[in-house]
């Protein structure tokens, strides 16, 4: 991955970033199937991963589909937790709401709804525990990206990072200065009107960031490597982040 230089001020960053630290490879996973209550009629489906020691949590948030079946943020999953952090895969949607989803797919697109539900799988898991004290991360991709930003800067210094993967941090709106937590936007490069967007996001950002663009990738990252770059920048920077609280 290449680094890059914005003409307008802040660096783009990839792969050969300084602060891309070596994977830790922790086979001793625990693994749990849970039910996230965000209400006294919903219940969410999950699942908990916690290799030995991690340092924190990565809550994922994916605006269409399920969080929990997506191949590519299964395969992120695994990245992270073989650099020894845990992670909280789970359907921000009911099957029900799916269903509605997928016909007129405004549920994605509802990002107070998403940040709702993000809200109360985080303070369910500061609840739990096997997991109090533990650090929380949150990765989005495609509108989950602006559901994260949302729900951190509800939730302030209780997040340590967030990742954003082909997401749309615009959709965060008035709430992007106010996000503290130490975020990285990650955009393919041919990806050209999400890049647009996540660098007029960027700027808007008041916290720690970077913005990194992988080079001739498209929005799903289905090129040679690309995913691949997505899951080792991404597992660096909760290492980084989540390991220092």
């Amino acid at each position: 991955m290449k680094t890059h230089t914005d003409k307008s001020g802040p660096r783009l960053r990839g792969a050969g970033a300084s602060w891309v630290q070596p994977t830790v490879r922790n086979p001793q996973l625990r693994r749990s199937a849970v039910r996230i209550p965000v209400d006294r009629e919903i219940l969410l489906a999950g699942d908990l991963t916690l290799p030995a020691g991690a340092p924190g949590v990565v809550l994922f948030a994916r605006g269409s589909g399920s969080s929990r079946q997506s191949p590519r943020n299964q395969f992120v999953a695994r990245q992270i937790q073989e650099a020894g952090v845990g992670t909280l895969l789970f359907d921000l949607l009911t099957p029900d709401e799916e269903a509605v989803d997928a016909y007129d797919g405004h549920l994605r697109f509802d990002i107070a709804l998403l940040a709702g539900r993000l809200v109360a799988a985080t303070r369910w898991l500061l609840a739990e525990p096997d997991t109090q004290g533990l650090g929380i991360g949150y990765f989005g991709a495609s509108t989950g990206g602006g559901a994260a930003l949302v729900a951190a800067a509800e939730l302030g210094t209780t997040i340590d990072a967030v990742v954003s993967r082909g997401g749309r941090p615009d959709l965060a709106g008035p709430d992007l200065p106010r996000v503290v937590a130490p975020t990285l936007l990650i955009v393919g490069e041919q990806d050209e009107g999400v890049l647009e967007l996540n660098q007029a996001a960027y700027h808007r950002l008041q916290c720690e960031k970077h913005l990194a663009i992988v080079p001739r990738a498209t929005h799903l990252f289905e090129e040679e490597g690309a995913l691949e770059n997505v899951a080792s920048l991404a597992a660096a920077w909760f290492r980084r982040h989540l390991a220092a609280k």
